[in-house]
């Protein structure tokens, strides 16, 4: 198994017949080696236009692109979804982390906003080919995703990776502008005294600005200005208070910044 599996390699396209199709993936006898199933192809490997029950049947002849190979367990990862689409898998495969790619937004949803790009072919499924995931969109804070973009919108987008399982170029907005925050903590050190108002309540704290796009966290137990906890951070401040806090934390990796109003008294 061994030697048949080292010269195979991530890209290769290999070609067997479906052994047998279950819910969490779809096995494939490579040709040359009838021993056992090799191949397996992955729920959402297997096709982006079709379910897998349509996609693929026992015995039926696909081939296949190469995603992985695993010669400790004798396996090799498959997507069928690559050789069903080409032109696309191959454009996506050439781009590079870091490329900016243009586009237009085409369609804003619960778990991202869709972006047809300026290059490329179309999706088969998706509005567009690139996607933006929240985080992406912003290095700020935004309650809607209409005060960052708007469907018709011209952006212009940095290239993360190429998601193997939806056919789509994950894209960055944010990353085309500088982080504030890192910017913020060049000059910012633990004990330093600032002042913000709080843009939001939650559960185990508040979050405070203080600076352009940069909020810090002051945990419950740091509302506390007597010795007694506090219940809830309601009972303390409100949202747009303006309240002064000392920095005790600042993790510029995380990009986490802990604030205590009790140090500043």
């Amino acid at each position: 198994m061994r030697s048949f599996l080292a010269p195979i390699q991530v890209g290769d396209a290999c070609s067997g017949v479906v052994a047998a199709i279950a819910r969490s993936e779809v096995t494939v006898t490579l040709d040359g080696f009838a021993a056992r199933p090799l191949g397996v192809v992955g729920p959402l490997d297997v096709s982006w236009q079709r379910r897998m029950a349509d996609a693929a049947v026992v015995g039926q002849r696909v081939t296949a692109e190469v995603l992985s190979v695993d010669l400790e367990e004798g396996r090799v990862g498959l997507s069928t979804a690559a050789t069903e689409n080409p032109e696309l898998w191959a454009f996506l495969k050439q781009l590079r982390a870091g490329r900016c790619l243009a586009g237009t937004v085409a369609a804003v949803e619960s778990f991202g906003v869709f972006v047809a790009l300026d290059e490329g072919p179309d999706h088969p499924v998706h509005p567009g080919v690139g996607f933006l995931t929240y985080p992406e969109l912003s290095w700020r804070r935004f309650e809607e995703v209409s005060e960052v973009v708007e469907v018709g919108q011209r952006v212009c987008c940095e290239f993360l990776q190429f998601d193997t399982w939806n056919g789509e170029a994950r894209l960055s907005l944010r990353a085309t502008g500088p982080d504030p925050f890192l910017r913020f903590a060049e000059g910012v050190a633990v004990g330093r005294r600032l002042t913000g108002p709080v843009t939001k309540v939650l559960p185990f704290g508040v979050l405070v600005q203080v600076a352009g796009g940069v909020e810090g966290l002051v945990h419950l137990s740091e509302l506390s200005a007597g010795p007694g906890p506090v219940e809830a951070p309601e009972d303390v401040v409100r949202v747009g208070e303006e309240i002064t806090v000392v920095v005790t934390d600042l993790d510029r990796e995380r990009r986490r910044l802990s604030l205590s109003p009790r140090a500043a008294t």
